[in-house]
């Protein structure tokens, strides 16, 4: 006898379907919001002392050998060269750990997650709102960073105003690219292969520490559409009191990146908790 349309099962609804997302994430974040209070301070240096490092040593020491480099026929500083890209570069690596170890905490070994999800909140709204964390301490790292430099006298650009809000997106965009490899992850040992195979990479070929037009033409191709260097192209500009020059398309490529990696994170997770 065949079964009856009525007794088959239902079909699985797909990981892939469009995210369902509602205000119940802002819990959420307030919840990591309070944790983290306690740990604010030791949070802060441990997020700005590497890259200003990084602006100390290269920017005064490598830029007193180096001088001034030429960005689209306008002579600048080095240390502002260097500054415009560290700090795309801060809020890439601040978003990226968030979303990756202290994230991984939380849903795997802490098993917060599942305790959230106890409660009327589904699995989207705690994606959105580790999302959303992770930017939010990138934004809190590069603002001090910006702090530090408007007081060293690098840039006082009154259009650094509008890098704020573009950098806060740039924590937005690379939280979600780090939630799939939270997605993932079966240990922290994981999260090396994306940082060494993808960011330090991505680092290098993004303009943040020389021109890309020193790179081979093949490779200067390939980096225009990487995130980091849509995001430089960007800020950089607003470090020396211009405008970019194509903003449409490098914030273009910042959405499309964000929307597609946001996507991908949340349906890997999904099927992590599925299975």
């Amino acid at each position: 006898m065949q079964a009856t349309s009525d007794s088959l099962p239902p079909a699985p609804v797909s990981v892939w379907r469009p995210p369902s997302l509602s205000l119940r994430f802002w819990p959420v974040f307030m919840r990591n919001l309070l944790v983290w209070r306690k740990l604010a301070i030791p949070s802060l240096v441990g997020n700005i002392a590497e890259p200003l490092m990084w602006l100390v040593a290269f920017g005064y020491g490598m830029g007193a050998l180096v001088g001034q480099i030429t960005v689209q026929g306008t002579p600048v500083p080095y240390i502002l060269f260097l500054a415009s890209g560290s700090i795309c570069m801060s809020a890439m690596n601040a978003a990226s750990f968030e979303a990756l170890y202290s994230a991984f905490s939380r849903m795997h070994v802490q098993k917060t997650w599942d305790g959230i999800m106890n409660a009327p909140v589904r699995l989207d709204d705690v994606v959105l709102a580790e999302m959303l964390w992770a930017a939010f301490k990138a934004l809190f790292t590069v603002t001090a960073i910006l702090g530090v430099m408007l007081a060293l006298g690098i840039s006082h650009s009154p259009k650094l105003l509008v890098a704020w809000p573009v950098l806060l997106f740039v924590g937005i965009m690379f939280s979600s690219i780090a939630l799939i490899f939270n997605a993932l992850a079966k240990g922290y040992d994981f999260f090396t292969y994306y940082f060494t195979l993808v960011l330090t990479p991505m680092m290098f070929l993004s303009g943040v520490f020389f021109p890309r037009e020193q790179l081979p033409p093949i490779v200067r191709a390939i980096s225009d559409w990487l995130p980091l260097t849509n995001a430089v192209e960007l800020v950089r500009p607003l470090f020396m009191d211009r405008w970019p020059d194509t903003p449409l398309r490098h914030a273009a490529v910042l959405v499309v990146t964000t929307v597609v990696a946001f996507w991908v994170a949340l349906a890997l997770t999904r099927r992590r908790f599925r299975g």
